[in-house]
């Protein structure tokens, strides 16, 4: 069997950085992904999303940050494994075995990244939802911002991807109008002040009451939640975005210890309560956590440098600057 050093579980954002970082620390490395591409969240559900908290970018599209990580992960030359969803964690001898419903993998030691774990779009509480769904004009996600052009558009929901894509469809959309529960946005301050400065129709404390239409949604009956006032919105596609449900089922049949939908990590090494196994990013769970990609990066190189101290202790934990790599060299746009 072939044992590797560090065998990383999720190829989102966080775990793509980690396979950089481990091979940049010289591991041999293995990343292993249940999705059939990488990028976890960004590639699955937000491509066409703007990501802010990301340093040295003002901006840039949820897509673009996914190429750029791969680029920079795959420079190194790790085992990249798509398709395989970690179903057992357990210790034989020395090593973990990574157990998938196609094969057996063995790493010295594991990094959880999976972010959420698998999940599943909240949907409304709204009758024959299910009959506008797959092209019919309700929507969870925004895949690609042209798929909108020209159409009346309404968002539901008052966090950052409402807001976000309401921004985003805006300058596409024939009209969009946004709708939220409450009167104040759980949004990042700008994005909602951006919204409040644009065409976009808001309407708070409203909630959607009823969908209609034949063949395809046509219309939404929306009600506002003090004063029971009802308005039908002639729409041609609706998007739900109320999150998503996290799903730990199989991570919670590992022997982690989980706490609050997250695998608790002990120490800023984050190190789990299994010998040799780390998590990092919004799986890891800690008082204190801050959810955001830019912590997930912090996060992981620690985790990568723990790992390697852990294997060899005459590695440091604390390594060398990278700038003082001579081998290394600039990627090419």
């Amino acid at each position: 069997m072939e044992v590797y050093d560090i065998t990383i579980v999720g190829g989102g954002p966080v775990g793509l950085f980690g396979a950089f970082y481990a091979g940049l620390r010289g591991m041999k490395t293995k990343l292993i992904e249940a999705l059939p591409q990488l990028g976890g969240q960004l590639t699955a559900i937000y491509p066409e999303k703007y990501i802010f908290d990301v340093g040295g970018h003002q901006a840039i599209l949820a897509k673009d940050l996914v190429a750029q990580l791969i680029k920079q992960a795959t420079q190194f030359n790790p085992t990249i494994v798509l398709g395989q969803e970690v179903e057992e964690l357990e210790r034989v001898g020395d090593v973990w075995k990574l157990k998938t419903a196609q094969e057996e993998h063995y790493s010295k030691t594991v990094l959880i990244t999976v972010g959420m774990g698998a999940f599943s779009p909240k949907k409304p509480p709204l009758p024959d939802v299910e009959k506008y769904e797959n092209g019919k004009g309700v929507d969870y996600l925004v895949h690609r911002v042209e798929d909108y052009r020209g159409k009346r558009v309404l968002v539901v929901g008052g966090g950052d991807s409402a807001v976000d894509w309401a921004n985003m469809l805006e300058p596409v959309a024939a009209s969009v109008t946004l709708i939220h529960r409450r009167d104040t946005f759980r949004a990042h301050k700008a994005s909602v002040e951006k919204l409040r400065r644009s065409s976009v129709v808001i309407k708070t404390p409203y909630e959607a009451k009823a969908l209609q239409g034949e063949d395809r949604l046509e219309a939404v009956t929306i009600i506002n939640n003090k004063t029971k006032e009802e308005e039908t919105l002639p729409v041609d596609a609706c998007i739900f975005a109320l999150g998503f449900t996290p799903d730990l089922s199989k991570v919670a049949r590992w022997g982690l210890e989980l706490k609050d939908d997250a695998i608790v990590v002990k120490n800023f090494k984050m190190e789990t309560n299994l010998p040799g196994v780390f998590a990092a990013g919004d799986i890891a769970g800690y008082d204190g956590k801050i959810k955001l990609i830019a912590t997930g990066f912090g996060e992981v190189v620690n985790a990568v440098n723990h790992a390697a101290a852990l294997l060899d202790s005459s590695h440091r934990a604390q390594p060398i600057h990278s700038s003082a790599r001579s081998d290394l060299k600039p990627m090419d746009n």
